[in-house]
């Protein structure tokens, strides 16, 4: 996928008020329709810059396509960074294609790069499901994605976010909006998961409600374990004895250290699960431990002991590989 510079295409500068894009586009949209362009690839140019428009005049998509950057080139290898669109709040249902007029019903749907940040599977591209759309004194639902620590995922509780609003200021220029809002996490809230703040989005008019606020959940990756649905990874390192003897191991678990006992002769990657210790819900996860046979530092005690194990244990690990054993 190829990134696009919609501001290049415009011709106009990352700063420019509202008033001169709008300005820019009434200027290209008459050289470039194909209905009296004689322009070359006239019809290509004039859809180009629909989806640049589609953005730019948006207050919202300008300000989350604002958030790549500037060092982005037209035509560079582009995909979404991993935090693309957190943080940000947005009314929903502004994702999409841009409204086409009856002369412009056959144009070609847009890039998959503006498909890719604004579709229908993007953080800004989800239709509204509260209804309120159908009334014009409610307020509009606005949403965001919002990310926490696993821990806060399992346990639950309350905390503070820190939410950007995009808004035109009376002289047409983008800003962000800062708010702060306290928010109660429910335990066993999943990836994608929504929580729906009510009243929290657009302000209604002439005394209609408040449109809600619906946050969408992303979860931080752990530094010791890997989130599958409700499921928790863990690799477990065990000494080769603890393996071979069978010990019990204190296993690291979101919920506080359990003991486990290794089956004797545990062998490296073999997965263990401890029932339920997985997120909390109807239907608990599990933690599956995966278990990592690690060898003690180089000593030359250490030395001394496995030269032992080599003369007194008749062993031989290639055993079966056609001729690949031990000389």
């Amino acid at each position: 996928m190829k990134f696009r510079d919609y501001y290049e295409v415009m011709g106009v500068a990352r700063d420019a008020s509202q008033e001169v894009i709008k300005r820019a586009y009434r200027r290209l949209a008459r050289k470039y329709h194909p209905d009296v362009s004689k322009e070359t690839d006239a019809e290509a140019k004039f859809k180009q810059l629909q989806e640049a428009y589609e953005v730019l005049k948006d207050p919202e998509k300008r300000a989350a396509y604002n958030q790549l950057g500037e060092n982005w080139r037209a035509g560079q290898d582009f995909r979404p960074p991993p935090d693309w669109g957190k943080g940000f709040e947005f009314s929903r249902g502004r994702g999409g294609q841009a409204r086409r007029g009856p002369r412009d019903e056959g144009a070609a749907e847009f890039s998959d790069f503006f498909s890719e940040l604004f579709g229908a599977r993007s953080p800004f591209g989800r239709a509204s499901t509260s209804g309120r759309r159908d009334f014009a004194a409610a307020g509009q639902d606005h949403m965001a994605r919002v990310e926490i620590d696993l821990e806060d995922a399992y346990r639950g509780g309350s905390r503070m976010i820190e939410l950007r609003t995009p808004e035109l200021s009376p002289e047409g220029e983008l800003r962000m909006k800062p708010r702060t809002l306290r928010v109660s996490i429910p335990a066993g809230v999943n990836e994608g998961q929504q929580i729906r703040l009510a009243g929290q989005g657009s302000a209604g008019i002439g005394g209609g409600p408040s449109g809600d606020l619906y946050l969408e959940i992303s979860i931080r990756p752990h530094p010791l374990y890997k989130l599958e649905g409700r499921d928790v990874m863990l690799e477990l390192p065990v000494a080769p004895w603890e393996a071979a003897l069978g010990e019990h191991v204190s296993v690291p678990t979101l919920g506080g250290p359990v003991d486990m006992k290794l089956p004797v002769g545990a062998r490296a990657g073999q997965k263990l699960r401890l029932r339920g210790r997985g997120l909390p819900g109807p239907t608990p996860g599990d933690q599956y431990v995966s278990l990592k046979i690690v060898l003690p530092p180089d000593s030359p005690s250490a030395r001394e002991f496995f030269e032992r194990m080599k003369q007194d244990l008749p062993f031989d690990p290639r055993a079966g590989l056609g001729g690949a054993g031990s000389t």
